[in-house]
């Protein structure tokens, strides 16, 4: 899987002189992110399609199934595995097909469990409806905790430190779990941002790490209300991201008590939702 996880293609730099002349060309290797496509079954039922960055994808499983409240610990799923029938032109195992199946055989999922989806909730639900459904699926309370400037300014750095792939790369996002003194936990890459933190969130999952009480979720991206779902849902005490939050992603962690922390970067930083310690 580790070497899926980049390729390498020819590229043609060019670069420019402040008056627009071009002032060299060359063609050599590019390491580029791997894109591909990871279809989730549970009891041999599509749930959902996702572009990701190979690797880490029972996790990615899980932080999934957990986010759109259908587990809840990691007893519920009794085996994730690569499909044997899905292979490519070649005959060898693509390993973008993965079958869940939980540990109650009775639980089957219809198309209603699915309405948390990105790829469901577009279509005629408002904010107010998708913040409950965060709520009715929510099994851990949050635990506010105040928010420590000089822990939040450097969270974003220990994060970037530990992003392998972007070094490589320039395009990748990356998410981390980190304690209340900004040490981290448990890191992950991949092309989408969600994916990434389906990955730390399904990691603790399984290693019996959650609630994340008192822990940060630190995202590379912007705040979207789909990762605030996710940081409410597996019970982290606040989410730090490097950009931008949505109006709904503020909106459901001012309801739900999440710490909501935007452009962490530079030595600044802006509170959405919680308390600056003192």
């Amino acid at each position: 899987m580790a070497g899926r996880i980049n390729q390498t293609y020819s590229v043609t730099r060019v670069r420019l002189d402040d008056d627009g002349g071009v002032t060299q060309v060359d063609t050599r290797a590019d390491t580029v992110t791997a894109e591909e496509p990871l279809e989730i079954r549970v009891g041999g039922q599509t749930i959902t399609t996702t572009m990701r960055t190979p690797g880490h994808d029972i996790e990615l499983a899980h932080g999934f199934l957990h986010g759109e409240g259908h587990i809840s610990l990691a007893r519920d799923v009794a085996n994730a595995r690569y499909c044997a029938g899905a292979t490519g032109d070649d005959g060898h195992n693509t390993y973008n097909l993965l079958d869940v199946e939980f540990a109650a055989p009775e639980r089957v999922l219809s198309l209603k469990d699915l309405r948390l989806t990105t790829t469901t909730s577009a279509c005629g639900v408002c904010g107010s409806t998708s913040i409950d459904s965060v709520f009715k699926n929510s099994r851990y309370p949050i635990a506010p905790m105040p928010l420590d400037p000089a822990v939040i300014s450097k969270l974003p750095d220990a994060l970037r430190e530990q992003q392998k792939q972007f070094r490589k790369t320039g395009g990748i996002h990356a998410a981390g779990a980190f304690d209340a003194q900004g040490n981290p936990l448990v890191i992950r890459e991949d092309i989408g941002r969600h994916n990434a933190a389906d990955k730390v969130i399904g990691h603790m999952l399984l290693e019996g790490q959650l609630p994340a009480n008192h822990h940060f979720l630190v995202m590379s991206s912007r705040a979207s209300f789909e990762l605030v779902q996710k940081a409410v849902m597996a019970g982290f005490s606040a989410l730090v991201a490097v950009s931008a939050p949505s109006s709904l992603a503020i909106d459901l962690a001012r309801e739900a008590g999440l710490g909501l922390v935007g452009f962490a970067r530079d030595n600044r930083f802006n509170i959405y939702s919680g308390e600056l310690s003192r």
